[in-house]
C-alpha cells in the first residue's frame, strides 16, 4: 500500500490550517467572524483615534480591487475584496510563495515523489490553499451579511421612529450588532461624521459588496434625501423585502442541494475511485500506463469532469 495520497491530503489540510492560524496570529481574535465584539469598537477601545480606526478599515476594505493589475492576483482580489482580507496583496503572494517552499519540502522529506512532480503540486497545493481559503472567508462573509441585514434595517427603523436622524441610526447599528456588518456600517458612520454623504457611502459598500440587498437600501435612502418621504416606513417596507427574498434565497438553496452535491460526487468519485484502487493495489494501471492512449484519455477525463461541475453550477445557480 502507498501511503503518499494520504501524505498529500495531510499536507494540504496543514497549509489550510497553518493560514488560518497565521491570519488570527497576525490580526487578532477580533479578525475572526465569530467574535462578540466587532472589530472597529474593538480598535476604539484600545484607544486608537477615529480617524486612524477609518483609515486603517478602509484601506482594508479597497486594496485588494486596487491591486487587479498584479499577474495572477487579479483571480483572487474579488474573492479576497468580499473576504475583508487584512493582508495585504503583497503579503498574500509571500504566503502563497512560502507555503508552495514549505510543501515542495514537505514533499521530498515524506514522499518519493520525482522532482517536477514535486514543484506542480507544491505550486498547486500553496497557491490552492489560499485560493480556498480565501474563498471559504468571503462565502462565510457574504452568508453573514446578508442575514444581519434584514435585523440592521429594522433597528434603523425602531431609530428613526423614536426620533434619531438617519446618521445616529447607522451609528447605532454599529454598535448593537456584530460583525462583519458591524464594522461595515461602523465606517459608513464615520464617513458622514467627517462629512461624506451618507447615500453615497452605501451605494459604495453596496458595489464593493456586489450585494443587490445593499444596493436596495442605498436607492431607497438616496431617494428619500433628494424627494423627501417617511424614510421609517420606507425602510420597514424594505426589511420586509429583504427578509422575503431571504427566506425565498434559503429554500432555493435546500432544493438545488442535492442537484449541487450529485454534481460534486459524480465529478469527485472517478478521483477517489482512482486513490483507493492505488492504496490497495499499486500495480492495477501498469499495463495500461504503457498504453499511448492513457495520458490522452487522463486529460479528457479531466476535462468531461471539470465540465460537469461547470454544467451543474450553471443549472443550479437560480437569481432570487
Amino acid at each position: 500500500m502507498s501511503a503518499e495520497p494520504i501524505i498529500y491530503g495531510l499536507i494540504f489540510i496543514g497549509v489550510l490550517v497553518f493560514v488560518e492560524g497565521l491570519y488570527l496570529v497576525a490580526f487578532g481574535k477580533s479578525i475572526s467572524l465569530n467574535s462578540r465584539v466587532n472589530r472597529r469598537l474593538e480598535m476604539l477601545e484600545k484607544g486608537d483615534r477615529r480617524e486612524e480606526v477609518l483609515e486603517k478599515l478602509r484601506k482594508e476594505m479597497q486594496q485588494h480591487m486596487k491591486s487587479k493589475g498584479i499577474p495572477l492576483y487579479s483571480l483572487l482580489s474579488e474573492k479576497a475584496q468580499k473576504a475583508a482580507i487584512a493582508f495585504t496583496p503583497q503579503q498574500l503572494l509571500m504566503v502563497m510563495a512560502g507555503l508552495s517552499v514549505a510543501v515542495f519540502l514537505g514533499l521530498t522529506i515524506g514522499t518519493d515523489t520525482e522532482t517536477p512532480v514535486r514543484l506542480v503540486l507544491s505550486g498547486g497545493m500553496g497557491i490552492g490553499a489560499v485560493f480556498l481559503w480565501i474563498s471559504m472567508k468571503a462565502n462565510k462573509r457574504m452568508s453573514m451579511i446578508e442575514e444581519q441585514l434584514p435585523d440592521a434595517v429594522e433597528l434603523m427603523v425602531r431609530s428613526l421612529r423614536v426620533g434619531h436622524p438617519f446618521t445616529n441610526a447607522i451609528s447605532i447599528v454599529a454598535k448593537e450588532i456584530q460583525d462583519p456588518l458591524a464594522s461595515e456600517f461602523g465606517v459608513i458612520s464615520d464617513e458622514a461624521a467627517y462629512g461624506r454623504d451618507i447615500g453615497e457611502a452605501l451605494k459604495d459598500m453596496a458595489e464593493r459588496l456586489d450585494m443587490q440587498d445593499l444596493r436596495f437600501l442605498a436607492v431607497a435612502v438616496t431617494i428619500q434625501q433628494q424627494s423627501g418621504g417617511n424614510l421609517a416606513e420606507i425602510l420597514a417596507g424594505l426589511a420586509k423585502v429583504i427578509r422575503a427574498r431571504f427566506r425565498l434565497f434559503r429554500r432555493v438553496q435546500a432544493i438545488t442541494a442535492e442537484a449541487k452535491w450529485s454534481g460534486k460526487f459524480l465529478s469527485g468519485f472517478p478521483i477517489m475511485a482512482l486513490i483507493v484502487i492505488n492504496i490497495g493495489d499499486p500495480q492495477y494501471y501498469d499495463e495500461v500506463k504503457e498504453t499511448p492512449y492513457f495520458i490522452p484519455a487522463c486529460f479528457f477525463v479531466g476535462i468531461f469532469l471539470g465540465v460537469n461541475l461547470l454544467v451543474m453550477r450553471v443549472l443550479t445557480n437560480i437569481k432570487v
